[in-house]
């Protein structure tokens, strides 16, 4: 079973630093490649570059009052739950299909009845 985990592409797990300004203060961000590689995809299906995807979470997470205590721990969550919500067909895997023009409302109204679901079984 972990041979899928084991024998992928080490270079995965590799971590690497990235400055950028948010709001006019320089910060820096430090994860795994394979984290970039997924920011910068989902960025780039809504014409951002990686920067301005890591602002725009950061502002509407404030905005919608987060503790933003650990926040390479939050993108992280972002980039699982992009790759989850691909993996149950939630959003498209294609590319040029923007993030936006998937009906968030809903998509999270699914997931919350899902969890109703699961926790009435235990």
């Amino acid at each position: 079973m972990c041979e899928l985990f084991i024998k992928a592409d080490a270079g995965q797990w590799h971590s690497r630093t990235h400055s950028l300004r948010i709001d006019g203060v320089a910060t820096s961000i430090r994860i795994e490649d394979h984290f970039w590689e997924t920011l910068s995809e989902i960025g780039q299906r809504d014409g951002m570059t990686t920067a301005q995807l890591i602002t725009r979470l950061w502002h509407e997470a404030r905005a919608a009052d987060h503790d933003l205590g650990n926040f390479t721990s939050f993108l992280r969550v972002c980039c699982a739950r992009y790759h989850a919500l691909i993996a149950a067909g939630e959003i498209s895997p294609d590319r040029r299909v923007p993030i936006a023009a998937h009906p968030a409302r809903e998509i999270l109204a699914r997931e919350e009845a899902g969890r109703g679901r699961f926790q009435r079984m235990n």
